[in-house]
């Protein structure tokens, strides 16, 4: 895809991103992903957007890990186009078996996220998938999680990025986003 079309494509799903004002938090403008979803054509050019973008990636991709929710939306699509693994990054308490976890801080509180101990090898290369970049917390904390288990992380993989709240300055790994705010 030359970089006119993508442009045009990025502006179509920006101009579909609404904004909420003062949501979950007063003084937080929340812009919701769903809306894109609420739109065949829309989703389609997300979706081209995405494997556009990742398909570039398939050689040093062995498994793709998602943040919940959100993540969980995109993260198994990207898995099935690059053939490989999907592996949930989720709350604590709703993964079965063994889990690793780790505690993080949020703009508004803190949070832990798990990942199965099983589901990660040492060596492997993952692409982090998740929604949102913002202040960084989430997505830094699951690469912790990921390279305690001795994977690599080759590139955290969002959709939106709030660029003023420099989230990417505290990840290691490559960074990229379709839309920027």
């Amino acid at each position: 895809m030359d970089s006119s079309s993508r442009e045009k494509k990025i502006e179509i799903l920006k101009s579909l991103i609404q904004e909420y004002p003062d949501f979950p938090k007063q003084g937080i403008l929340f812009r919701d992903l769903f809306s894109v979803f609420k739109n065949v054509e829309a989703l389609q050019i997300l979706q081209e957007l995405i494997f556009d973008h990742t398909n570039s990636l398939s050689k040093s991709v062995d498994v793709v890990a998602a943040l919940e929710s959100r993540g969980f939306l995109i993260g198994p699509l990207i898995a099935i186009q690059l053939k490989v693994p999907f592996v949930p990054i989720r709350k604590p308490g709703k993964l079965p078996g063994n889990v690793q976890k780790v505690d993080f801080e949020l703009e508004y509180g803190s949070d832990s996220f798990e990942v199965q101990i099983d589901s990660i090898k040492e060596g492997q290369g993952v692409l982090l998938v998740d929604d949102l970049l913002a202040t960084g917390g989430s997505l830094e904390a699951a690469s912790k999680l990921l390279t305690s288990k001795g994977a690599k992380v080759v590139e955290n993989f969002v959709i939106m990025e709030l660029c003023d709240l420099k989230g990417r300055s505290r990840l290691t790994s490559p960074v990229h986003s379709l839309v920027k705010y």
